[in-house]
């Protein structure tokens, strides 16, 4: 995770959104030096929430612990992020969001969903940033632009 964080923050990055199953609360801890605030819920494989929600009370943590899921405002852009891909597509189509995030099936996509207000809406899922049954990937966003790109998480060489 750490290896995606530090990538995409040289592309840029002034934030990072994680779309669940962080198991071990350290590899959290291990963002923090980056300076980014990191929004995260929990998935399906929940590991310790406790430790989680500890680490984002800790005085000057850049962890914003949620729970299940979020809504949340960055650049003025309304933002859900929710760990289940069925969830975030029927939320997409609401239209109450500008983005919708998700995570759970490991599949990296980025696609516009028409809402039933007549626009539409990004449907986002970074894929696995920890490369679990898929190539690790990590999605950047210019929410500014509202354009998004998929990127490989680089290889950290161990030494």
């Amino acid at each position: 995770m750490a290896a995606a964080v530090e990538a995409a923050k040289e592309r840029g990055a002034e934030a990072v959104i994680h779309c669940g199953d962080v198991v071990a609360p350290t590899t959290l801890k291990s963002l923090q030096k980056f300076g980014l605030p990191v929004h995260v819920i929990y998935g399906n494989n929940t590991g310790d929430l406790f430790a989680m929600s500890k680490l984002a009370t800790e005085t000057g943590s850049m962890i914003r612990f949620y729970g299940q899921d979020a809504g949340i405002n960055l650049q003025g852009r309304n933002i859900f992020i929710v760990h289940y891909p069925h969830y975030a597509r029927a939320l997409a189509t609401t239209g109450d969001w500008d983005i919708v995030c998700c995570g759970h099936d490991h599949k990296a996509s980025i696609q516009s969903v028409q809402n039933i207000k007549g626009g539409h809406t990004w449907y986002l899922n970074p894929g696995t940033v920890g490369g679990v049954g898929a190539p690790a990937t990590y999605i950047l966003g210019d929410l500014e632009a509202m354009e998004f790109s998929i990127y490989d998480v680089p290889l950290i060489e161990a030494g």
